[in-house]
């Protein structure tokens, strides 16, 4: 366990970066308890998670402007969860590019979905930067203040090795079909 603490205090911050490109949330708030115990900087986590997501947000942007008929080929599979991009948007405007930091399995396709509009790149680009520093400041403090809780739970999960994978296992379930339900509506 050491070695692993280790090695994320070595190349958390490299690790933090790439997976905030795409997302982020976990990554995020697992730097957010590591920093809670002293083992990684809660402030450069939360300034590297929010430059990923930012740059990750505006590369989708403009790469989906510029191969617009290569992404319609590849949206096919997903025409359901872009549909519902497009839903959102509609219903709560700029408001989505908010909301979309934290849905989980949406975060990727509001930015792709608003590439294949019209919608202005520059108000894009203002309203996610405001949107990437709400969303590292609130998970990376959140996941800070939890962290030595979180940490606690995973001592006595130690004791029934079996009851973590179950209550993961059931997160993931229950997010499934949260959004599935989601999707079809």
């Amino acid at each position: 366990m050491e070695e692993i603490l280790n090695n994320l205090t070595t190349y958390g911050y490299i690790i933090l970066f790439f997976y905030s490109l795409g997302g982020g949330f976990f990554a995020l708030a697992a730097a957010g308890v590591l920093a809670s115990i002293g083992k990684m900087d809660l402030a450069t986590s939360i300034a590297v998670a929010f430059a990923a997501n930012f740059i990750g947000d505006q590369a989708l942007l403009l790469f989906t402007r510029a191969n617009r008929h290569q992404m319609m080929e590849y949206l096919k599979k997903h025409r359901r969860k872009l549909a519902y991009s497009h839903l959102l948007m509609k219903k709560y405007g700029t408001w989505v590019i908010f909301l979309q930091k934290y849905i989980y399995g949406v975060k990727t396709l509001v930015p792709i979905a608003i590439g294949l509009t019209r919608y202005d790149a520059v108000k894009f680009g203002i309203l996610n930067f405001l949107a990437a520093a709400l969303w590292a400041v609130t998970i990376g403090v959140v996941s800070y203040l939890g962290g030595k809780t979180v940490l606690s739970m995973l001592e006595k999960a130690k004791e029934n090795p079996w009851v973590l994978p179950l209550v993961g296992g059931a997160i993931i379930v229950a997010m499934g079909l949260f959004i599935a339900r989601a999707v079809r509506k």
